[in-house]
């Protein structure tokens, strides 16, 4: 990472929101470190990390997600694939933005 903490701290953001819009789409911890990794080039234990950092600041909602979870369908993989293209071209047109 180096002295380039301003550039890691937007990767990092990036990721958090990436695995926001992983729990939009009712994603399991490990779908969404799948997903990341295949059409984000995101290393596994770096959603892993992101993830567990967001389930810290956000018990009671993680809790309750998994809770959901539980009861809800899982996504086919077609559909999960179609949702992180949405995600990947929605996240590079806002960056953009800034």
């Amino acid at each position: 990472m180096g002295d380039s903490s301003s550039s890691s701290a937007s990767y990092i953001h990036m990721v958090q929101h990436l695995i926001e819009k992983c729990l939009i789409f009712h994603m399991t911890k490990e779908e969404c470190m799948e997903a990341l990794s295949k059409h984000a080039n995101i290393k596994p234990v770096i959603t892993s990390t992101v993830w567990n950092e967001l389930e810290k600041e956000n018990k009671e909602f993680f809790e309750a997600y998994v809770e959901s979870k539980s009861k809800d369908k899982r996504m086919s993989e077609e559909e999960t694939n179609e949702m992180i293209q949405k995600m990947i071209s929605d996240s590079s047109k806002a960056s953009s933005n800034d």
